[in-house]
């Protein structure tokens, strides 16, 4: 299908409490007619839906929703952090609240069995039990019925129905026992359940605000990106200085910063010197130098100088919408290994249901007691509860993409994600991936005429060209002072040169393969040593009227700084690395022996990176690419997982699964460590999540688990799933810099 006639729609979906809420409510909406593909997260409380354009509205997908149970609407990425803030937090207080109350109704219902323990018999009246337990049970226990019967009415079961199931077992037994005394005595039973029922909930009620505020603190990273870019600007129309909302803001416009004030929007600096501070965004530690010409993204900190900016892009055109956008895209996507998840959770409660029938029938049978099977019944119920299974990929993921953000590494979606940690294979390109992008024109060789011809040429060709090359040959035009004119109809070959029309001649520029495709020939410069050059090269030749050779230029550029540092770690992972390059043999045999990379390919056409790939692939390995330029994009696109560098061009960002925002060869490791730590607290919260039921559901089925303390564990397996991923924090990727310098 056309990705153009795939549309996404992301819904804020509340009600949901485990991982079959999730099962349920994508099946509802792969249902509806128009949906492609539906993906529902439980940590983030969002519902994205792939739909076929004009096929089906927003409002029949929230309707769908709600007739499922569930409340919905559409997820705003505009609307303001202030109301936003101020929701979550009422939120997190009315739970709390919720919480409290019912703890302070719950406590007085302990104090017996807390006595017991200590050797003294006391009851509380059943009468005072039952006026204790009601409000727990039906207010404040109200949203679990509330749920429980819109499951039923469209023949879905989740963690509400067992939490009700289970509590109004043990509430409903305690009003019977109180009611006819006798069956007390008959049964060998000396109080009443009300205790279980109440403390069962106020465990609940505290699991889920804890559960709450751990999300909360989980998508921090988003918050604190959008939280950055301020709400107004100030800017020059018509001569006057105003303060005007961003929203009004206009490309074009010219926006004054002062020192000490954050920038709204992207731009290009039209007057002023500034140290200027991209931590938050592109996770580079040191403030950069901003001067005339150069870009400024909106969100980051003007330190010391007064800056004017001329607007390039405004609202969700910005780095940091697109960052943020990139972001939730991947925290909203399903990981691989989530799907068996929720394969598992479709049938999970329907058979917890099962096993909590045949415990109380088989209790009942070998004891006689239909109270104690009950109450075994009601254990096996909530101890099963499926929250921390919903809760174990999504909320890892949520805190691991945020912390990666936050170093400067973008993952756009969780297939690269979930790839990354099992890498053996990392393919890079040179020139502005391993090497600084900044190249010197520092060899001039001149064919029949003034060097400085020459230059001009090469400029008036490569004029408006965004290749590195091409800006190291308008900087020395600038450096020498020459002016030149834009050539006529002109055309890139990718990887290979450019052409254009200057008056009657046809000029190119480029490599030798580009030369030898034209028909130029370049036997004349044996004697000049070029072909064993570690420079890179390229060759400027006239094609029309006539096919000659007018000069060559030679270019060198700087290797990256910890380069070598990021060949080494990846060689301390037994991880393969090879350099692509379109540049001569003895250049890229340089910087290959210079970084200690034992494998390299030189004059590669951006065809031949994308053929060596698929070998890769096809000999098992899992191989990255790493690029920055449009000629990286086929083989960014079929690399297992891309990581494009975005110091380079957009497309080559859109293409890959990874955009690292720094041109930090190291980012590369850091990459493969997080996903690595993501992938590992996935494994540790699934195990978590299993193992409570795992252990809890047969303690509670033979009588070794009394229902609140079966409540208690199922809060605290939600809770420690949730804990165990914020752990995530802790990750220092700098540590993986001195290891490379040990």
């Amino acid at each position: 299908m056309s990705v153009l006639k795939r549309v996404p729609i992301v819904l804020s979906v509340s009600g949901m409490s485990c991982a079959s809420c999730v099962s349920h409510i994508e099946k509802v909406l792969k249902k509806q007619d128009g949906v492609i593909d539906v993906s529902v997260n439980l940590a983030t409380e969002t519902a994205t839906i792939f739909i076929r354009r004009n096929q089906i509205t927003s409002e029949i997908l929230i309707q769908a929703v709600r007739e499922a149970g569930y409340d919905a609407r559409l997820n705003d990425p505009s609307r303001s952090l202030d109301r936003e803030g101020v929701d979550k937090s009422a939120e997190l207080n009315r739970q709390f609240r919720s919480f409290l109350i019912s703890a302070l109704l719950s406590t007085p219902l302990m104090l017996p069995m807390i006595f017991h323990l200590l050797g003294i018999d006391w009851q509380l009246s059943p009468l005072f039990q039952w006026v204790l337990a009601t409000p727990v049970q039906f207010f404040l226990g109200a949203r679990f019925y509330r749920a429980s019967f819109l499951a039923l009415k469209v023949r879905s079961a989740n963690m509400d129905l067992l939490i009700a199931l289970g509590t109004s077992a043990a509430y409903f037994l305690s009003i019977l026992l109180m009611v006819f005394p006798e069956l007390q005595s008959h049964q060998g039973s000396s109080h009443l359940y009300f205790e279980s029922s109440a403390v069962v909930i106020t465990l609940v009620l505290l699991g889920k605000w804890l559960e709450a505020r751990a999300r909360h603190q989980a998508s921090e990273a988003i918050r604190s990106l959008r939280a950055i870019r301020p709400d107004r600007a100030r800017i020059i129309r018509e001569g006057k200085e105003l303060e005007v909302s961003l929203s009004e803001v206009i490309s074009g416009d010219i926006v004054l910063v002062r020192p000490g004030e954050r920038i709204p929007i992207d731009g290009s600096v039209i007057e002023g010197r500034s140290q200027v501070d991209e931590s938050l965004i592109t996770g580079e530690s040191l403030p950069l130098t901003k001067e005339i010409g150069q870009a400024v993204i909106g969100g980051s900190m003007n330190l010391d100088g007064f800056l004017r900016i001329q607007t390039t892009a405004v609202g969700g055109e910005t780095v940091l919408s697109k960052v943020v956008r990139l972001i939730e895209n991947a925290q909203a996507e399903k990981a691989p290994i989530q799907r068996l998840v929720d394969r598992v959770s479709a049938f999970f409660v329907p058979l917890v249901l099962g096993i909590s029938f045949l415990t109380f029938c088989l209790t009942w049978y070998f004891t006689g007691n239909p109270v104690q099977a009950l109450l075994h019944a009601v254990a096996v119920l909530v101890i099963a509860c499926p929250c921390a299974l919903g809760l174990a990929t999504p909320t890892s993921i949520l805190v691991g993409t945020g912390l990666a953000a936050k170093q400067g590494i973008l993952i756009q979606n969780s297939d690269a994600l979930e790839l990354a940690r099992a890498l053996n294979v990392v393919v890079f390109d040179k020139t502005g991936t391993l090497t600084e992008g900044k190249p010197k024109l520092t060899s001039i060789y001149s064919i029949g005429q003034d060097e400085n011809v020459l230059i001009q040429m090469a400029a008036s060709i490569q004029m408006g060209s965004e290749h590195p090359l091409a800006k190291a040959v308008l900087s020395e035009t600038q450096h020498r002072s020459l002016s030149f004119e834009a050539a006529q109809d002109i055309r890139v070959f990718a990887g290979r040169g450019i052409e254009g029309v200057l008056g009657e001649k046809v000029i190119s520029i480029g490599s030798k393969l580009f030369m030898k495709d034209q028909g130029v020939d370049l036997s004349s410069l044996s004697e000049k040593n070029f072909h064993g050059s570690t420079q890179t090269i390229s060759y400027v030749a006239q094609v029309k009227p006539e096919k000659l050779l007018i000069g060559v230029l030679g270019f060198s550029d700087k290797i990256k700084t910890h380069a070598k540092a990021t060949i080494q770690a990846l060689h301390q992972r037994k991880i393969r690395t090879l350099l692509l390059t379109g540049d001569f043999y003895t250049s890229a045999s340089k910087v290959a022996e210079d970084l200690s990379i034992t494998e390299f390919r030189s004059e590669v056409l951006p065809e031949d990176k994308v053929r060596i790939i698929k070998e890769l692939k096809k000999d098992g390995s899992i191989v990255a690419m790493v690029g920055d330029g449009i000629n990286d994009t086929p083989a960014l696109a079929e690399a297992d997982v891309g990581m494009a560098m975005a110091t380079g061009t957009d497309v080559a960002m859109q293409v890959s699964g990874i955009t690292l925002m720094r041109g930090e060869p190291l980012l590369v490791v850091d990459t493969i460590e997080i996903s690595k730590r993501i992938y590992t607290k996935i494994r540790q919260n699934l195990f978590l999540a299993f193992i409570y039921n795992v252990l809890g559901i047969p303690l509670a089925a033979f009588g070794y688990l009394s229902p609140w303390i079966a409540g208690g564990a199922m809060a605290l397996s939600s809770v420690s799933v949730v804990a165990n991923a914020l752990l995530l924090k802790r990750w220092n990727p700098l540590r993986i810099l001195n290891k490379t310098h040990k």
